[in-house]
């Protein structure tokens, strides 16, 4: 038999009066004044109203019955997560500024936090690549063949084991608004960077670097394309600390001094930190300058026609050479490219929506066990409280652990509620309770989160306490999320129980990913088996989870997720899994599809309000995102598209009489054209409804309006070099 559901009272304060009033002349007939003037009245009503407040108690009892479950089975709620964002900081003062790790940066009033130092320099960066291009036609481009020919001739002619490597030099757009630069293409494999001073007192810069107190760091920011890859081009979840699966980037500064044979001279940079991976994700990477005013530089050149060839940088205009201070180049020695990069900028500092407490007396020990602490600033970020208890030989540092399964009986342990703020001791069995009299504080930790921390590009404006320093990010911020709802916290006490916190099921990832805090993930999908760089449906030990984000302003129609969507969800779900586990978390592979509808409309409709409708049932019924789909989940993956079945979908719209036909075609990418009939989808692909027909009478043939998908264009500059005297 189903478990019996409590039956509760909920009637208020009227109804119970009026209850009351109809009983009056059953039990006291004589009674006939019902007025509210009436004393027997009004004691009626006050009995009204102590019962509606002790009805409003009981039926508060199974709420909290189900948070002190909650409690029971140690389920805390998910705190919120704090937005971050690259933020890039400008100066005029010649000798820059110092701004430490933890300084205050302000989107208007809410506050934000650098997670790293800084010196700001008076400097500006620029980056560039040597893209590759066609060798210019003589014919065709007789100027720009010329001064082909001339840079040549400046190298002594090429040797029988080189050859030309033609390139234009484009330029990453400095306020990260522009179209995205594929360093891909690059001829030589590398980022230029120009480091470039704010007038062409280019020796006086370099003088004021070597002459810091500190050796000098050069901060800089990177943002790369965000635009998501294909599923084949997503590696495998690293896991937490991996090294880069591509190797060191090795980073170089021009010294401005040439070698016997002509060559120009560079020297390695020493890496002071890197958040980037390689230049694989959003980041600071800082690099630690020569101390010596020769070992910075640009090169000479005593011929103007060797400007940009071979190893020396890409050219520039002469307003911008002018302000060169020297340049920084990074490459893989293996030869391994970048890929398409958004922005690059000096004087970066990554910031996080969080604020640094001071140090708080929690309490002191009584040695029971079970023993609960509360901070005073809530929510606390995840790995940031360091707590110390006062013992015999002085402050001792207790370590934070996920739960005291693992504790024996003398492990100064504790376990944290981040979105309570409250820490919590072991039993005496499982971690050591603190003991009677025992101080207990709390050195330092972080606080903050939210969705509100997703400001938008330009956002985050000043510094709180340098006044001479300017702040501005380039791009939004992200990851930031509002604390779990106690409602969503109570649907997945199911789940809690039977997942462990682990992903091993299919519904295990699937789950997981959907609560992967502050990402926004609309859909989870997992695919057991599947490799998505081979596309084998059979690969032992491999899991793919396809993400959907909740919403996309490019592609409304087919979200897809960005690199940073991926990545959060691919840390979530990393941590979780098993070792045996090779994880992907991809995008979804899309199939351009083309429906077209004819129709005939009932007697009293409108033809174009029917039109209407059934073009939108059936984009809502091919849609990838819940609510919509056949099952209100999304569009099944590999679920093929049928012709009836879209039928019945379109006949459901009110004032349809009959189809007079429904065709679907979908796009075949090799032989550039419509298919028509059923679209068969493979194992992770899901439709992209392109175009949609619907008309009263014969249909349309579909993909007929659209006619063969043009391939994306991607926007190739063209310098046009003009010789001037």
């Amino acid at each position: 038999m189903p478990l019996p559901r409590p039956i509760l009272d909920d009637r208020s304060y009227e109804q119970l009066r009026d209850e009351l009033i109809r009983r009056i002349p059953v039990y006291s007939p004589e009674w006939t004044d019902h007025n509210p003037t009436d004393p027997g009245i009004t004691l009626l009503e006050l009995f009204a109203f102590l019962g509606e407040n002790l009805l409003f108690r009981f039926n508060q009892i199974p709420e909290t019955a189900r948070l002190e479950m909650l409690r029971l089975l140690q389920v805390p709620l998910r705190p919120a997560q704090p937005a971050r964002a690259v933020v890039a900081l400008t100066t005029k003062e010649p000798a820059g500024v110092l701004v430490p790790q933890g300084s205050e940066a302000k989107a208007g009033n809410l506050p934000f936090e650098t997670l790293t130092e800084a010196r700001v320099l008076p400097v500006e960066a620029r980056a560039m690549s040597k893209a590759a291009t066609e060798q210019p036609d003589e014919e065709d481009e007789p100027e720009v063949f010329g001064f082909f020919l001339r840079a040549v001739d400046a190298l002594d002619g090429l040797a029988s084991t080189q050859q030309a490597a033609c390139y234009r030099a484009e330029t990453v757009p400095p306020a990260g608004d522009g179209l995205p630069v594929d360093f891909g293409q690059a001829v030589d494999g590398m980022v230029w960077v120009a480091v470039l001073a704010p007038d062409e007192d280019t020796a006086g810069l370099r003088k004021t670097i070597s002459e810091l107190p500190d050796p000098a760091h050069l901060n800089l920011g990177f943002i790369p394309d965000r635009e998501v890859p294909s599923a084949a081009e997503v590696d495998a979840c690293p896991g937490e600390g991996a090294a880069d699966p591509q190797g060191a980037v090795e980073w170089q500064i021009s010294t401005g001094r040439m070698d016997a044979d002509g060559n120009p001279v560079y020297l390695p940079l020493r890496l002071g930190g890197d958040t980037t991976r390689g230049l694989r994700q959003e980041g600071v990477v800082r690099l630690r300058l020569p101390r010596r005013t020769d070992d910075m530089g640009v090169f000479p050149l005593g011929d103007p026609d060797l400007a940009g060839t071979g190893d020396l940088p890409p050219q520039l205009d002469d307003d911008t050479a002018a302000r060169v201070a020297f340049w920084v180049r990074a490459f893989h020695h293996d030869g391994v490219r970048f890929g398409k990069v958004l922005w690059v900028g000096a004087n970066a500092v990554e910031v996080e929506q969080a604020r640094k407490a001071r140090t708080e007396l929690l309490g002191l020990g009584t040695a029971q066990p079970d023993q609960r602490l509360r901070l005073v600033h809530r929510p606390v970020l995840a790995s940031s409280l360091v707590l110390e208890v006062e013992g015999p030989e002085g402050w001792t540092s207790w370590r934070e652990v996920d739960g005291f399964h693992a504790c024996g009986p003398t492990d100064r342990c504790w376990v944290l509620d981040p979105e309570a703020g409250e820490v919590r001791f072991g039993n005496g069995l499982q971690g050591y309770p603190p003991q009677i009299g025992q101080r207990i504080r709390a050195v330092g930790y972080r606080y903050g989160g939210g969705a509100e921390g997703n400001v938008a590009a330009k956002g985050i404006s000043k510094l709180a306490t340098f006044a001479s320093v300017k702040a501005a990010n380039p791009l939004p911020a992200w990851g930031g999320a509002d604390a779990e709802p106690i409602a969503e916290a109570l649907a997945r006490i199911p789940g809690e129980l039977r997942r462990r916190d682990r992903a091993v099921t299919a519904g295990d990832f699937r789950e997981l990913a959907l609560m992967t805090p502050g990402a926004g993930v609309g859909r989870a999908e997992c695919l057991p088996v599947f490799h998505p760089h081979t596309r084998n449906p059979r690969a032992a030990g491999v899991v793919s989870v396809v993400i959907w984000p909740r919403e996309d302003s490019r592609h409304p129609t087919a979200p897809r997720p960005d690199r940073t969507l991926l990545r959060a969800v691919c840390r979530w779900l990393d941590s979780r899994r098993l070792v045996t586990t090779e994880l992907y978390v991809i995008p979804p592979t899309y199939r351009k599809v083309a429906v077209a509808v004819g129709l005939r409309a009932k007697p009293g409709y409108g033809v174009e309000a029917v039109r209407h409708w059934v073009d939108q049932v059936i984009r809502q019924y091919l849609a990838p995102l819940p609510p919509y789909g056949p099952a209100g989940e999304g569009w099944p993956l590999g679920r093929r598209v049928h012709g009836p079945e879209l039928e019945a979908a379109a006949l459901q719209v009110e004032g349809v009489e009959f189809l007079e036909g429904l065709s679907v075609a979908g796009w075949d990418e090799a032989a550039g054209a419509w298919v028509p009939g059923t679209v068969e989808l493979e194992l992770d692909e899901v439709p992209e409804l392109t175009e949609i027909t619907v008309v009263e009478g014969p249909p349309a043939a579909p993909g007929e309006a659209l006619g063969p998908v043009p391939p994306e264009k991607t926007p190739v500059p063209i310098p046009v070099l003009r010789e001037e005297c």
